[in-house]
């Protein structure tokens, strides 16, 4: 939310900010795998136990991935610069609300074990692919007509995959939460 706010605002030096912030998520994501190898190794969980473990190194390593993908609409605001005079597309935030939606669901889903809300992600996801493709082909249609832009545009295409791809790595927050649950991999594509 914070990397779409700061591309609205043009504000380079926050998207600077998020940059360097982001060698905090990948060092917290480590000490998350240490402990979890670590309680592993020391004390042998089994069943609900060890599933759980297993579930905090897969979401951890989304939680990583999502941070990057943020990282990435950071520095394509860096790339656009704080005069790109290009208009934004509403529906582009439209989808960063609903990715956010989506981690506050998947949050809820983890926190109470409950994969009928994990379930719900699938289908948010196929929302939001469906604005990805929408948008996507309005960037490319800007192309068309504003050759001169055709850099910014696709800097805005950037942003569009990287907001749908951190959808998708919600939605394996959701399959891990069935993993937590039931005890078998489950796929919400």
């Amino acid at each position: 939310d914070n990397a779409i706010h700061i591309l609205y605002q043009q504000d380079i030096e926050a998207a600077k900010n998020i940059i360097t912030n982001d060698a905090l998520i990948d060092a917290q994501e480590e000490r998350i795998n240490n402990f979890v190898l670590l309680t592993i190794a020391r004390q042998q969980p089994v069943a609900k136990d060890l599933r759980k473990l297993i579930t905090a190194l897969k979401i951890s390593s989304d939680l990583e991935r999502m941070a990057d993908h943020s990282t990435n609409i950071a520095k394509a605001t860096i790339h656009l610069g704080e005069e790109h005079n290009i208009t934004i597309d509403p529906q582009l935030r439209e989808m960063a609300v609903l990715a956010m939606d989506m981690v506050d669901l998947a949050v809820k889903a983890f926190d109470q074990e409950d994969i009928s809300l994990a379930d719900k992600l699938g289908e948010m996801d196929d929302v939001l692919d469906a604005k990805c493709g929408e948008l996507i082909k309005n960037l490319l249609e800007m192309t068309a007509i504003n050759q001169e832009q055709v850099q910014h545009v696709m800097q805005m295409a950037y942003i569009t995959r990287y907001i749908e791809r951190f959808g998708d790595h919600i939605t394996n927050i959701g399959e891990s939460i069935f993993f937590l649950v039931k005890g078998e991999q489950y796929d919400l594509n």
